[in-house]
């Protein structure tokens, strides 16, 4: 994907996060500026290294207009930003609600004050619910069982309707299991708290916590764990590079999965990073969580089709070991 960006500047709100901050590498390595706007409430100031930060919350209507007041030339906006721990969202909806969604309608009356026509949305495939119709296509029902799938769901539905009255070009796209970390260390995956399994997994081999729990070894899968899509960051990055090129070449809307149509179960995720690192990994058995399917992955035909977009660095091997040097590393 050689796409020259040279002299863009492109707002990557949430541009200080885990996802956020490979966006901006990847922009910057294609000659683009990436202006991170970010509260730091989860972000950290330490991951923005391409390009200026405005410390600015997407809540705050006045702060956004004198930001985007200082990048005149911006055309796309990339929308990260966003509350996603499920448990919290059960626990605390009003927050959920209030930093996603209202976050994001005061984000795009701000893009339209400021005559910004390009937003590329971060989904999820969690807004698809509870179904067994594997792999996902991007018209299956939406039907979020999480306040989290909910909030991102509200999300898309408002982007529609500003696409519809305002003439919004967006382009949505659901990231099934982001996982991995830059290759050269840069930049990896920092939860507080941490809730993915592969970090669990690093820090747990690392000594850094206690033996690993496994939710559910009786699933109705080869070795009875769950099965998910695991993505890289890197190339979750790759395509929002494939999306400003859609935009370029006259895409006005679409909704896209961004995984690798493969499913990887918890079990083979464990052995791959005891393997990789060389490092015994125990587990304990403990309950399945509810709402936790048997299998989830996407299908990625839309994503070649619309972005031009196939995973790159996604090999299973690749994403134990670059998160494996970031997390070392950084312990």
């Amino acid at each position: 994907m050689n796409i020259d960006l040279t002299g863009r500047d492109i707002i990557v709100v949430g541009g200080a996060g885990y996802i956020g901050s490979h966006v901006c590498k990847s922009l910057n390595q294609r000659g683009a500026r990436p202006i991170v706007f970010d509260n730091l409430s989860s972000g950290h100031a330490h991951a923005v290294k391409w390009g200026p930060l405005e410390e600015v919350d997407v809540r705050n209507a006045d702060a956004l207009d004198q930001a985007f007041a200082k990048y005149p030339q911006t055309k796309t906006v990339v929308h990260l930003a966003s509350s996603i721990e499920v448990g919290i969202g059960e626990t605390h909806p009003a927050e959920f609600y209030d930093n996603n969604v209202t976050g994001a309608l005061v984000l795009l009356r701000a893009m339209d004050r400021a005559k910004i026509k390009r937003l590329i949305f971060s989904s999820t495939c969690a807004t698809y619910g509870e179904t067994q119709n594997m792999p996902l296509v991007e018209s299956e029902i939406q039907n979020p069982v999480s306040t989290y799938g909910k909030t991102k769901l509200a999300i898309e539905h408002m982007i529609q309707s500003f696409h519809k009255a305002y003439g919004l070009s967006y382009v949505t796209l659901r990231y099934f299991n982001a996982c991995g970390a830059d290759a050269e260390g840069d930049i990896g995956e920092e939860h507080d708290p941490e809730t993915h399994l592969i970090p669990i997994a690093m820090q747990s081999a690392l000594g850094l916590r206690g033996k690993m729990k496994i939710f559910g070894l009786d699933y109705d899968t080869p070795d009875g764990t769950c099965i998910r899509d695991y993505i890289h960051v890197t190339d979750i990055a790759r395509a929002h590079i494939g999306a400003i090129n859609a935009f370029d070449d006259g895409l006005t809307s679409a909704e896209v999965n961004i995984g690798t149509g493969q499913g990887v179960s918890n079990l083979e995720i464990l052995k791959t990073i005891e393997r990789v690192t060389g490092l015994p990994l125990p587990f304990e058995k403990a309950p399945r969580r509810p709402g936790d399917l048997s299998r989830l992955y996407a299908d990625p035909t839309n994503a070649r089709s619309v972005l031009g977009f196939e995973p790159q660095h996604s090999d299973l091997d690749n994403i134990i070991k670059t998160a494996w040097r970031f997390h070392s590393q950084n312990r």
